[in-house]
């Protein structure tokens, strides 16, 4: 069976990263994490991104260079994050219960889904510059 790739963007507004807080399912409701989705047959990482980002906030984003390792959510599901750059549409809540521009000394403080804190390293570094 493929591995199903799930992609996150991190984006990133000068000092600033967009997180979004779950609203389900139960078990993670009320956590944070970089927004995004599963990517669909046929579709590129890049190209799955860009749709998810779409469908859940709004905006058309430029997808760049991978941040942080690929991060195993099981043993079929792999979940890939991506810095992301808006370049259109307004952002909107769609499928959170919360958005939230963070800097990088906020981070560690935040509950995130436990798969998302395998990048905290490498969005502080990104968000400080690096």
């Amino acid at each position: 069976m493929p591995n199903q790739i799930v992609v996150a963007g991190a984006l990133i507004a000068g000092a600033a990263l967009l997180v979004a807080q779950r609203d389900r399912p139960p078990d993670l409701a009320g956590l944070w994490e970089l927004p995004g989705g599963k990517v669909a047959p046929g579709e590129s990482d890049a190209d799955g991104l860009a749709r998810e980002l779409h469908e859940e906030l709004g905006v058309e984003v430029t997808v760049g260079e991978r941040l942080g390792d690929d991060v195993a959510l099981s043993q079929t599901m792999t979940l890939r994050a991506y810095r992301v750059t808006q370049t259109g549409g307004t952002l909107r809540r769609n499928d959170h219960r919360a958005l939230r521009w963070v800097k990088a000394d906020e981070l560690a403080g935040l509950p995130w889904v436990p798969a998302d804190r395998a990048w905290l390293g490498a969005l502080t570094l990104a968000l400080r510059g690096g």
